[in-house]
């Protein structure tokens, strides 16, 4: 039976495009989840009543059952947004320059940076009332003594800051991140402004911390390299907060970053290891109760344990439904208990949509389920080795076939290397987890045996030397690549179309793939053509430094005195805008760009009377008397980057607001444009 033909993929579809609308479209929304869904309601009922009438069923009850899910997947997002929440923490911060009291709970620890440790903690309580919501925690590591655990209960004195837009252009928009995720506030303290609760708040996500440190803890004091041992923590607990950045690069330019990331590929293991555990009980109904109850005990529990990031709980539930149905001795189609998974997960936490993991693993089992099945029939090896190597690589191809269009625009580069690198690492991450899980079960319980660490610490190490080698041919990797939203869409139709044609060759699949190609060539034209359409004078915002480009077509002239990074901000506007970078030059005095004259005033302070600019620039902080240079030169906008000091800046801004001229600083408003 085809997957679609299911209900619940039916429902589970009109669902998702309620809450990617909601998302989208909040005053639309509104009207939707809380006007529409009456009337949805409604037409539900009378077609339903309508359908049990009919002996010739037509399509009104399947559009009254899209439309009620549609607004149910709507409102669901609304619900679980702060925006609807009267007890949420945003409701009570100021957005001036106010300290907060607050008490929070500290619920995962994230990656740290060079000054700060990051996490994400719950509030409880904000200047005395009642609240609650998530909150993004970053402490000084000056005066800290060690990483706090997860639990633990602080009160903490500090400005809360919401989300801000980027202040550079298309730049990656950290603020919508954090409320895709249902973060609405950040704070940075130091250890003076924080009170610390010797009682931990003890849930289940405490004792998951407390036994993966203790698990850490033992295979330490084994002399586990510490290399190793945060490959290992990252491949079966699922944290990858203290693994080295350029082990982290080697495995993103080999292709092979997602199996840092505990999804369904280390889930399916815990299930084949129990599998495998149960597999002497005997075949009675006691013992299948037994063998079913002991299964999904353990792919919660190593769920928990990884932290119940979305990728996890995606697996362990989709896992969860296919070890009921085969328990049960039951047929079940894969396709459809990954759509039930998705409408469940998505019931309790619609932000999930929105993880770039979570998207990235649905798209790759999907695609290894529908398409991989299609790539091996190509070729029928007889050999088993042949064979098992055969089809890791068409699973290999389905999912990076899948997620290339998502990677290409989240990430921008695509690994050349990926198959080669699959090839060479799943037979060996095979056994680094199933040895891993083995080792990781016997740390728990305080014996840890010297032969086993040495087996694995070596496995992981042999693991890293490959991935190292591998993305080592950095011309392999191709970064920097342009792929906006349109692009994406167009990108899935074209590889579903070309998939139907493989499945069943005719003129009304070929019609589509020509369709499609037609599609992709009309976004890729177009976007490429917008972009370049109009030219462009941008002050970026750099701190301590300063950067103005001019955009001329595709063509970009720099005027800088920074270096260009691997991260530099005008990478990225480069790769979005379809442009590359023709020239790299000091920065004038004077610039005309259109019919504008731009003055830029340097620390020397020097500039010619009486020039009228419609653009005035000042960049490190130049020791003038504004009154006077506004009285001489009359502006028509000053602007202040970030190189300059941040008391000098106010200074100028209350100077422009009583002569009533426009002031634009980069470190609050973002990046200055001029556009013909």
């Amino acid at each position: 039976m085809n997957a679609m033909q299911f209900p619940l993929t039916r429902v589970t579809i009109g669902f998702t495009f309620g809450i990617l609308f909601a998302n989208y479209t909040t005053f639309l929304a509104t009207i939707v989840g809380f006007g529409c869904i009456t009337f949805a309601s409604i037409f539900f009922a009378f077609a339903f009543y309508r359908a049990r009438k009919q002996f010739f069923q037509d399509h009104l009850f399947g559009i009254a059952v899209y439309l009620m899910s549609f607004c149910i997947g709507a409102a669901t997002l609304m619900l679980h947004s702060a925006t609807y929440q009267k007890s949420h923490y945003s409701k009570l911060i100021s957005d001036s320059n106010t300290e907060h009291v607050a008490q929070i709970v500290l619920r995962e620890r994230l990656k740290p940076t060079a000054y700060c440790e990051r996490y994400i903690a719950l509030v409880n309580d904000i200047d005395g009332t009642v609240s609650h919501g998530k909150l993004l925690v970053n402490c000084y590591k000056n005066g800290l003594k060690r990483p706090f655990k997860i639990g633990a209960e602080l009160q903490i004195r500090g400005e809360i800051l919401r989300p801000t837009a980027p202040l550079n252009p298309d730049q990656f928009d950290y603020g919508r991140y954090l409320k895709q995720k249902s973060i609405l506030g950040q704070t940075y303290i130091s250890s003076q402004n924080i009170k610390i609760n010797p009682k931990y708040y003890r849930d289940i996500f405490y004792y998951a911390d407390r036994l993966r440190c203790m698990i850490l803890d033992n295979l330490q004091k084994h002399h586990f390299r510490k290399t190793e041992l945060h490959v290992l923590a990252a491949l079966i607990l699922g944290q990858q907060q203290d693994i080295d950045p350029e082990v982290v690069q080697d495995y993103q330019f080999a292709g092979a970053v997602h199996i840092l990331s505990v999804s369904g590929l280390h889930v399916g293991f815990v299930l084949l290891f129990m599998q495998f555990l149960l597999k002497w009980l005997p075949n009675s109904k006691r013992n299948s109760y037994f063998k079913l109850s002991f299964t999904l005990i353990a792919l919660w529990s190593f769920a928990i344990l990884a932290g119940l990031s979305p990728s996890v709980v995606r697996s362990a539930t989709m896992f969860s439904f296919l070890t009921i149905g085969l328990q049960l001795n039951r047929q079940t189609n894969v396709l459809h208990t990954l759509m039930v998974s998705l409408l469940l997960i998505l019931l309790f936490e619609p932000s999930f949509l929105f993880d770039v993991g979570f998207q990235l693993s649905y798209l790759a089992l999907f695609f290894i389920l529908w398409l991989q099945p299609l790539l091996s029939q190509i070729w029928h090896p007889e050999n088993k080795i042949v064979n098992y190597f055969w089809q890791i690589l068409t699973v290999s191809f389905a999912a990076q076939i899948g997620t290339l269009p998502l990677s290409l625009y989240y990430f921008h580069q695509f690994p050349g290397l990926f198959f080669i690198t699959n090839m060479a690492v799943i037979p060996l991450l095979s056994i680094i987890m199933g040895l891993g899980v083995l080792l990781m079960a016997i740390a728990a319980l305080g014996w840890v045996p010297n032969l086993l660490v040495r087996l694995v610490e070596n496995l992981i190490w042999i693991l890293n030397k490959i991935i190292s080698s591998i993305a080592s041919a950095e011309q392999l990797v191709w970064k920097d690549i342009p792929f906006n939203t349109l692009m994406t869409i167009s990108s899935y139709l074209l590889i579903i179309a070309i998939a139907l044609v493989v499945k069943k060759f005719s003129f009304k699949t070929m019609a589509m793939v020509l369709v499609a190609i037609l599609f992709f060539q009309g976004s890729y034209f177009s976007s490429r053509w917008h972009s370049q359409a109009h030219d462009q004078w941008i002050v970026f915002n750099l701190r301590k430094k300063t950067l103005i480009i001019e955009k001329n077509a595709n063509q970009v002239t720099a005027y800088t005195d920074a270096d260009f990074t691997n991260n530099h901000p005008l990478n990225s506007y480069l790769t979005n805008q379809f442009c590359q970078l023709k020239a790299k030059k000091t920065i004038q005095k004077l610039m005309l760009f259109g019919q504008k004259k731009i003055l830029i005033v340097d620390r020397l302070g020097q500039y010619p009377q009486k020039t009228s600019p419609d653009v005035m620039l000042f960049r490190d902080s130049p020791p003038v008397n504004l009154e006077r240079v506004l009285k001489t030169c009359r502006p028509k906008i000053l602007i202040a980057d970030a190189s300059n000091y941040k008391s000098y800046i106010a200074l100028w801004k209350a100077t422009c607001l009583k002569e009533k001229i426009p002031f634009h600083a980069t470190d609050e408003k973002g990046f200055y444009r001029l556009e013909n």
